[in-house]
């Protein structure tokens, strides 16, 4: 089944925050996602507001938890680390 990665963001150093985003667009088109929403207009119906958010879509969860496992993502992980406030989860779609 495939799978949603969301993430909300709160970018607090945009300089380290960039470096990410360039490394973690190919690591996560490598494992099969693709981006659908990314930072987009939103509309905040409950719980914390983050200005950031961004949905990929992969073809299963395993591939969505691959692709932040690997080495690819972490080392793109390392610039947002510091530089962003996120909640990542990995949703199962009904499709």
């Amino acid at each position: 089944m495939p799978a949603l990665w969301i993430a909300h963001v709160t970018v607090t150093d945009a300089d380290a925050y960039g470096k990410y985003a360039e490394l973690a667009g190919p690591a996560i088109a490598k494992h099969g996602g693709e981006f659908i929403a990314r930072g987009g207009r939103f509309v905040q119906l409950e719980g914390k507001e983050r200005p950031r958010n961004v949905v990929a879509k992969f073809p299963s969860v395993e591939a969505a938890v691959d692709c932040y496992q690997s080495a690819e993502y972490q080392e793109a992980l390392d610039h947002a680390r510091g530089a962003s406030e996120r909640e990542l989860m990995v949703v199962e779609t009904s499709e």
